[in-house]
C-alpha cells in the first residue's frame, strides 16, 4: 500500500488511553486516566433530560448555540476579570482536545517553533507535529516545577510562534505564580510570541495558590488563546464541550479551522450545559473543596503504602516517585501494578522529553484522583499490598 503520513511517526497512541484499557483488561481502579466515577450535578443531568424528546437535535451555530456563548461569557468574564464577548471572542469546540488543536492550526505555520514546558501532557507535543512545526521543550524542575530563567529566555530567543501553558499544569499539579507569568508575559511581547493556554483545572487550585488568567495580564489579550472545556469542572468528560476565547481578528481564524475539523459541537449538550453556566459561583467552592477532600484522603493513602510523591498544587493528579522499586522501566511497572496490584497509573516518561543522552525520565508514575471517596480509599487498600507483591514478583 502507498506510504502513510511522515509526521505521524513522530508520536505515539494516546499512553493515558492504552492505561486504561489495560485497566479494564486485568480489573485494576482506573486512576490512570483524568475522568471521575461520580456523576454530575443533578440539576444539568435533569436538564438533559427534558431535551431528550424535543432537542435541539440538528446542527448549531458552527462556532457554538448562542445561548451556550452568552452563558459561557458571563461566566468566564466573572471569574477571568475581563470583558468576554460571546459572538466576538468564543469559539466552541468538541471538548479542549480541539480548542488546543484549532489553536495551534489558526496561530502556527510548518517549520514555525513552538514553547513546550516539559512535563507536558501529551496532546502538545502531537498537536504542534500535527501543524507542522517543532516543539521547544522547556524543563519544569521539581518539587516546585519551576522553569529556569535563562532555559526559558534562550527557547524564546530561537524565536517561537506560540508558547503553550498548561496552568494549573496536567501532569505535575504545578501552578504558576504571578511572577512566573509576568515573565513570560514580557516574553512574549518582547519576541512577539502568542500564548495558548490550558486551563481545564481553572476551578481546581488549593490553597493558598490563586488561579490567575494569563489573558488577564496587562497587554495579553490579544496575544493569548485561552482552551478550557467543561469536562473537569462539571464531571461530564464525556460530553466533549470545550472553546476558545481569543480577540476577534484571531476567533475568526479559530472558526473557519474548526468548521473544517468538526463542523460543530453536540447541540443538545450545548443547550442542557446552559443550565451549569449559570450556577452560582459557590458552585465553584463546592467544586473545590471536593477536591481537597479527595486529595488529602488520597495523599493519605500514599503515605499509608510508604510512596514518595509531589504534593500538587492544582489540578487532580500527583506524581509518585517509583525509583526504589524499578530503575529501568515506568511502563514496565505500571503494567505490572495494573495486573497485581490492581490499582493503574501512567508511565511519567509519556509527559517528559527525553533527556540530551536519549534517556528516559521513567521514577516518576501519575495517579488521578477524580474518584468518589470509598474508590480512592479502596485503592489505598491496594496500594499498601504494592511492597510486598513487588518483593515476590519473580523477575
Amino acid at each position: 500500500m502507498p506510504a502513510t503520513s511522515k509526521h505521524t511517526r513522530g508520536f505515539t497512541e494516546s499512553v493515558i488511553r492504552r492505561m486504561t484499557r489495560i485497566a479494564l483488561e486485568n480489573g485494576a481502579i482506573n486512576l490512570s486516566q483524568g475522568f471521575p466515577d461520580f456523576d454530575p450535578p443533578k440539576d444539568l443531568t435533569a436538564a438533559l433530560g427534558r431535551l431528550a424528546p424535543s432537542g435541539p437535535h440538528q446542527y448549531a451555530i458552527t462556532w457554538g448555540a448562542a445561548n451556550f456563548r452568552e452563558a459561557l461569557a458571563r461566566k468566564q468574564s466573572r471569574c477571568m476579570g475581563i470583558p468576554v464577548d460571546g459572538d466576538r471572542h468564543i469559539t466552541v469546540t468538541c471538548g479542549s482536545t480541539e480548542a488546543m488543536i484549532a489553536a495551534m492550526m489558526s496561530t502556527v505555520d510548518p517549520g514555525d517553533r513552538v514553547v513546550v514546558f516539559s512535563p507536558f501532557y501529551e496532546n502538545y507535543g502531537a498537536d504542534a507535529i500535527l501543524s507542522g512545526a517543532e516543539p521547544l521543550y522547556v524543563p519544569l524542575f521539581p518539587p516546585d516545577f519551576c522553569f529556569d530563567r535563562a532555559l526559558l529566555r534562550r527557547a524564546f530567543e530561537q524565536r517561537p510562534k506560540a508558547l503553550i501553558l498548561c496552568n494549573p499544569s496536567n501532569p505535575s499539579g504545578k501552578v504558576f505564580t504571578r511572577e512566573e507569568l509576568e515573565y513570560i508575559a514580557a516574553l512574549a511581547e518582547e519576541f512577539d510570541t502568542w500564548v495558548i493556554t490550558d486551563e481545564v483545572y481553572e476551578h481546581i487550585v488549593y490553597s493558598p495558590g490563586k488561579h490567575l488568567y494569563f489573558a488577564s495580564l496587562p497587554g495579553m489579550a490579544g496575544r493569548t488563546i485561552s482552551c478550557s472545556s467543561l469536562s473537569k469542572t462539571y464531571s461530564i468528560t464525556g460530553w466533549r464541550l470545550g472553546y476558545t476565547i481569543a480577540a476577534e481578528e484571531v476567533t475568526g481564524i479559530i472558526r473557519k479551522v474548526h468548521d473544517f475539523l468538526t463542523v460543530g459541537a453536540a447541540a443538545p449538550l450545548m443547550e442542557a450545559a446552559v443550565t451549569a453556566l449559570n450556577f452560582p459561583l459557590s458552585y465553584y467552592d463546592e467544586v473545590l473543596a471536593s477536591y481537597t477532600r479527595k486529595r488529602d484522603i488520597f495523599l493519605h493513602c500514599l503515605d499509608q503504602a510508604g510512596l514518595r510523591y509531589i504534593k500538587p498544587q492544582g489540578a487532580y493528579y500527583v506524581m509518585v516517585d517509583i525509583s526504589e522499586f524499578d530503575k529501568t522501566g515506568d511502563t514496565r511497572f505500571c503494567e505490572w501494578l495494573a495486573r497485581e496490584v490492581k490499582v493503574a497509573a501512567v508511565p511519567g516518561s509519556s509527559f517528559f522529553k527525553p533527556l540530551e543522552d536519549g534517556a528516559q525520565v521513567n521514577h516518576l508514575i501519575r495517579f488521578h484522583f477524580a474518584k468518589k471517596e470509598e474508590t480512592l480509599r479502596s485503592a489505598g487498600e491496594r496500594l499498601k499490598t504494592l511492597r510486598s507483591l513487588w518483593a515476590s514478583r519473580g523477575y
